[in-house]
């Protein structure tokens, strides 16, 4: 079983934004159910090839699906790309994509436990073949750091309430459920956003701590400008502003070398070269995709382009 359909946020836009070559090596970094990747697939020609790698195994299930020579799927976080592309032999690539975020299958999954929607274990690993789930971190973590991560990771400004409604409730018996959660965060916040459910920043927290998903980006990013070829294409596209917040930053100090002072004897050619360039402006999704698919209504893409001969 592939394990559900998931609708690709962008998709022509972000191919587009690789520049696809026909003869093109390519890197999706978050293979998911394979919308990019299909798409850069009927781009390439005889002699192009694309990996992919996800760290959810029904994702590499799905992705064993596509009999195609030129398309190869590893099991494997994105921090450990330089690694992974070793194994492919893959050792230059002329565009990478990264979208982030949660796929589609993994919230309609109940038992995957990223949603309230359902009553399931409080699980939100991206690989339940291994590490913590949110309920066994809930479990044993101190007041002072779960209040931290809802407030950091979620944006929340109740999470003082919300940790210690966590933390009394524990005293009593384990928070073991989507449901159970939603209810003491429903409870412990006074007010409530509008069309938002009050445990949607806690549970977002929640989930990018379990997935230590902010440290996988950066580390993947750097690896990311290594493994281009001088012309190579990097597309990302984020889901929230502690993403994008990590790209942005990154990609404007890789594409703006240090300043130096001001006056110096220095030729054009012996000034630092930048090893990015930015491709456009940030781009959004229009309103008619939006409308068809909501999950995509957070959605940032970043454009940038290795520099070099």
């Amino acid at each position: 079983m592939s394990g559900g359909s998931h609708t690709a946020v962008l998709l022509e836009q972000a191919v587009d934004g690789l520049k696809v070559r026909g003869d093109g090596c390519y890197v999706d970094c978050t293979f998911g159910r394979g919308g990019h990747s299909r798409l850069i697939l009927a781009r390439l020609g005889k002699a192009g090839r694309l990996l992919a790698l996800d760290r959810d195994p029904q994702a590499v299930t799905a992705g064993g699906e596509i009999d195609d020579g030129r398309f190869g799927i590893l099991q494997g976080r994105f921090s450990r790309l330089a690694e992974l592309a070793a194994q492919a032999g893959v050792t230059r690539a002329d565009g990478i994509l990264l979208d982030l975020g949660v796929s589609s299958p993994q919230f309609d999954d109940p038992a995957r436990g990223f949603s309230f929607r359902y009553d399931a274990p409080l699980d939100m690993r991206m690989d339940p073949g291994g590490g913590t789930t949110a309920a066994q971190w809930l479990a044993r973590a101190p007041e002072a750091e779960i209040r931290e991560v809802i407030k950091n990771h979620g944006e929340e400004r109740f999470a003082k309430q919300i940790a210690a409604a966590i933390v009394a409730a524990r005293s009593r018996g384990p928070v073991g459920t989507t449901r159970q959660l939603a209810a003491l965060v429903a409870e412990a916040v006074p007010t409530r956003e509008p069309h938002q459910d009050p445990a949607t920043r806690t549970f977002q927290a929640l989930r990018i701590h379990i997935n230590q998903e902010l440290e996988e980006l950066s580390l993947a990013l750097p690896q990311c400008v290594e493994l281009l070829g001088p012309g190579g294409r990097l597309v990302v596209i984020s889901f929230h502003s502690l993403e994008d917040r990590i790209v942005k930053r990154y990609l404007r100090e890789v594409a703006n070398p240090d300043r130096l002072p001001r006056r110096l004897p220095l030729r054009a050619h012996e000034l630092p070269q930048p090893r990015l360039a930015l491709i456009g402006r940030a781009v959004r999704p229009p309103a008619a995709e939006v409308a068809a698919n909501p999950r995509a209504r957070s959605a940032i893409m970043r454009i940038a382009e290795k520099q070099g001969a």
